[in-house]
């Protein structure tokens, strides 16, 4: 037996809409507003995504039970088992005392906060979005920022605010690579037209970051730097993206940024310097310290080859062969079908459980841990026991993250957050502006920029043909849009309050999210007029075959 998806319940969509959201309104409500825990919080929307499924959009208990199963499954493995196993590698820098030998190597570079903010939060940052994606950048540049001595609550905004631009070519091009699949648009195609429209916010993101750190006069003092950081990437992204393709498009982009930062700082040192107060942990200071001083850099380089190894296609074909076990979901696969105008022809919903050789990214960052550990020196019972205290460390934010994912897959699968979407695509003249609106939507509800192409790609596609508008500048225009949604949605935001909490003055989510919130708005509404003009004005940006 299957069921079918409405997503106009109350017979308008308008009205259908405005109770589609009652889950999302109550999730940030009572984070933003009402100081309740994340995990409350989660709860709680939860709860009333299940009233609006089960009572308003007719959907089978059964199958809500079900959908909200399968997210809290996707929300601990691999989301979850990526932000634990981050989080061990930082620990296991500040165990050894090797973050403090890195600590002062970053200081050493710069000891100006705006000039690490830009080299930690947007260009390192990046380099972690494009081999891994699905929170690492924020865990580890949230962690990093920390250890250089920046405030948790900013150290969160400047972690989130930074991983916006390379968001639509993380994890390898995934969120690109699934799109197409989804679409049946050309990949290429696709990949350049996002590399159309991305520079031009890689150069704005650095000016806008380090102005929420500092305000306009403190940007405007190190204005050369943020330019160079943006403008490398911005132009290393759209030539990547254009001429190779979408895979390595994060990892090449976030290495000449950061390489042209550094040889900016060889000829030019801001006038006015702004530098961290770092308090002196007495613990930390007193683990002694042995070897060269590049032995603080093995954790983060073990890192990243692990994490690009591990997203090789050619690997990972071969580790998924050896083990990877996938098994579909009891009574949701393939028992929910997506109708019209979503998609041309109902499809039924695949709901498969794939674990993708124990999940890559956070294995690959389980073994990069632990050879780390071993050459820094730890015994294996020493690196157990970080492992433990990590865990206990972060067991109450596994458990919200499970909860915001569960929530956000039972929206999705009963149709509501479709129901959002469709009243923004019957916009007429002005669905140019809306389309990336769309992205940012499914990505705030969902997490991630995939997902939201999943959701919405296809919808993207079918609109664009309706209205006689170009389908790849409108799908392009879903992943693009959905960058500015990944500092706001419920796992970002864990995520950062997770990665710096454990401090007398660490933020909440809900105090995050306020931080944030404006930000991600203001970046979707001026992806919203970049798309206008390409779609009316300049036309000859979109590819051809």
């Amino acid at each position: 037996m299957t069921w079918s998806q409405n997503y106009s319940p109350l017979g308008s969509i308008g009205l259908s809409a405005l109770v589609a959201a009652l889950p999302i309104v109550t999730l940030l409500g009572l984070l933003a507003f009402y100081h309740v825990r994340a995990q409350v919080a989660a709860l709680a929307g939860l709860l009333v995504a299940f009233g609006v499924a089960i009572f308003v959009y007719q959907m089978p208990l059964s199958l809500t039970l079900a959908s909200a199963g399968y997210g809290a499954a996707f929300g601990l493995f691999p989301i979850g088992w990526i932000i634990l196993n981050a989080i061990f590698i930082y620990n296991l820098t500040v165990e050894t005392g090797q973050f403090r030998v890195l600590q002062k190597q970053v200081s050493a570079m710069s000891g100006d906060r705006r000039i690490q903010a830009l080299l930690i939060a947007f260009s390192f940052g990046a380099f972690i979005e494009g081999a891994a994606g699905f929170g690492a950048p924020v865990a580890i540049s949230g962690a990093l920022l920390i250890g250089l001595g920046f405030r948790p609550l900013e150290a969160a905004k400047l972690a989130l605010i930074g991983n916006t631009a390379p968001v639509a070519y993380g994890a390898l091009g995934t969120p690109l690579i699934t799109l197409a699949k989804i679409t049946e648009l050309d990949l290429q195609l696709l990949s350049s037209m996002v590399g159309r429209q991305l520079p031009v916010f890689s150069l704005i993101v650095p000016f806008w970051l380090i102005a929420a750190q500092a305000g306009w006069r403190g940007m405007v003092a190190v204005w050369p730097a943020c330019l160079v950081a943006g403008g490398s990437f911005g132009l290393s992204q759209f030539l990547v993206s254009n001429f190779i393709g979408p895979m390595l498009v994060d990892i090449i982009s976030a290495i000449f940024s950061m390489g042209a930062v550094v040889v900016l700082m060889k000829f030019w040192r801001p006038k006015d310097m702004q530098q961290n107060a770092v308090t002196k942990d007495a613990a930390l200071e007193a683990v002694p310290v042995d070897g060269p001083a590049w032995k603080a850099w093995l954790p983060w380089v073990f890192l990243s080859v692990f994490v690009f190894l591990w997203g090789l296609p050619v690997i990972k074909r071969a580790l998924n062969a050896w083990f990877a076990p996938a098994f579909e979901m009891p009574l949701l696969h393939k028992a929910i079908m997506r109708v019209p105008p979503v998609v041309v022809q109902p499809e039924a919903e695949s709901a498969i459980f794939t674990f993708n050789a124990l999940s890559a990214t956070g294995t690959a960052l389980l073994f990069a841990g632990f050879f780390a550990g071993v050459v820094l020196g730890l015994k294996p019972l020493q690196i157990v026991k970080v492992y433990g205290r990590t865990f206990w460390s972060v067991r109450v934010s596994l458990l919200t993250i499970a909860l915001m994912l569960a929530l956000g897959f039972t929206t999705k699968f009963s149709g509501t957050d479709t129901t959002m979407g469709l009243v923004m695509a019957g916009t007429g003249w002005w669905f140019p502006f809306f389309s990336p609106l769309i992205g940012w939507l499914g990505v705030a509800l969902t997490g991630s920029d995939t997902s939201s192409n999943v959701l919405f790609g296809n919808l993207q596609k079918v609109t664009a043909e309706q209205l006689g508008m170009s389908p790849i500048l409108m799908a392009a225009s879903n992943s693009s849009g959905g960058v500015m949604g990944k500092m706001i949605d419920a796992q970002s935001i864990v995520v950062a309050a997770v990665a710096t909490g454990g401090h007398k003055d660490s933020p909440d989510a809900g105090t995050v999210l306020r931080s944030v919130f404006w930000h991600s708005v203001a970046l979707a509404l001026l992806v919203g007029v970049l798309v206008m003009l390409q779609a009316y004005l300049w036309p000859w940006m979109i590819p051809t075959q």
